[in-house]
């Protein structure tokens, strides 16, 4: 077997976890699943794939629940997943010699996850790189909740590529999406009394002001946490000045949206943030503005929602000479669009 444990907490993820185990089993894992209090057929269906089925009295600290699976784990080397994420690809090879370089021993690996999500109705795919995989002789978790890898000091570990994609199916309905997220809030205000200002708990509130529908909280939470200046190359940092320039377009504050102009050498790097610069600049009727970041994002290849650096950037641009009255342009934009459904439209109804 492969020297890396999977570890896995878990609470009434009956639809999720076969899925979940079915794709981890050709790579010979050792597996360990921890149950917080299931009354579904969670812990029936783990154990038709391992026989590491422990239970882990529920005491609202995601990080005692991830460190207690640690703990049960046979080797070093853990690999943190959750019952929603399935395995799209691996080199475990290259993941074995990951792990014995020596220089690996006390950083953290960073595997890719792809996440559907939609917007405008479409079903899009945002990836993002989070940290997995490490050996907990020297790192482990902490936080109450969105709980983070730090070293046994709390320090920031650094960090190593690992060749593993996961998708994070991650569907609920809308009343257990709202569940969870006044659960989440309740740990997120406690977290925040226990730590004091904190960008990355401000992100997550921002995060979960969003899912239950409050916006401008969503956007007052994202702007104190860009307001500590945290690391700008910090991915959360990066999502966190989207979300809040995302929040004040649909709140229509445009105005405070171009604020995010001042931070436009820190994060321009990525054709998210260029996109997002150019749909303030279309909001605000700057034009010209619009067609230029809309034109830089095509450039780039640094992104995490798809379209952002294609079809996306090419159908506001044929909106904005639409505008313009400038017809035949706004016609080759929506071409580029491909089968992008709303560009295929408008080119309908402009024949």
């Amino acid at each position: 077997m492969i020297p890396i444990t999977v570890c896995m907490i878990a609470k009434n993820e009956d639809n999720h976890i076969e899925e979940c185990l079915k794709r981890l089993r050709p790579c010979k894992f050792e597996i360990i699943v921890v149950d917080t209090g299931s009354v579904d057929r969670t812990t029936e269906i783990a154990r038709k794939y391992t026989d590491k089925v422990f239970h882990f009295d529920w005491c609202d600290d995601f990080s005692a629940a991830r460190n207690f699976s640690i703990e049960q784990a046979s080797n070093d080397w853990v690999l943190i997943i959750d019952c929603d994420e399935y395995l799209e690809n691996v080199n475990l090879a290259d993941v074995e010699n990951a792990i014995s370089e020596e220089e690996n021993i006390d950083s953290v690996g960073i595997i890719l996850r792809n996440n559907p999500y939609s917007i405008q109705g479409v079903r899009s795919i945002m990836t993002e790189y989070i940290g997995r995989l490490f050996n907990r002789a020297h790192c482990h978790y902490e936080g109450i909740i969105h709980e983070q890898v730090k070293t046994l000091a709390g320090k920031e570990p650094k960090t190593f590529q690992v060749p593993l994609t996961f998708y994070h199916e991650g569907y609920v309905s809308e009343s257990d999406k709202r569940m969870r997220a006044t659960r989440n809030l309740e740990m997120l205000l406690r977290d925040l009394d226990l730590k004091g200002p904190n960008p990355y708990i401000y992100f997550q509130l921002g995060q979960n002001y969003i899912s239950l529908n409050d916006l401008e909280k969503a956007a007052y939470y994202s702007k104190l946490g860009l307001d500590m200046n945290a690391d700008p190359h910090s991915a959360f940092v990066q999502s966190m000045a989207e979300t809040y320039g995302y929040c004040l377009i649909e709140l229509a504050k445009y105005d405070s949206a171009m604020a995010l102009l001042e931070k436009y050498e820190l994060f321009s790097n990525s054709a998210d943030f260029v996109y997002l610069i150019g749909m303030i600049y279309m909001k605000k009727g700057m034009f010209e503005n619009a067609l230029e970041e809309f034109e830089k994002a095509t450039t780039m290849t640094t992104y995490s929602r798809t379209g952002v650096n294609s079809y996306r950037a090419y159908y506001n641009m044929g909106v904005i000479y639409e505008q313009m009255y400038d017809l035949d342009k706004a016609k080759s934009f929506y071409k580029k669009c491909g089968d992008f459904d709303a560009a295929v439209k408008r080119l309908e109804e402009l024949s």
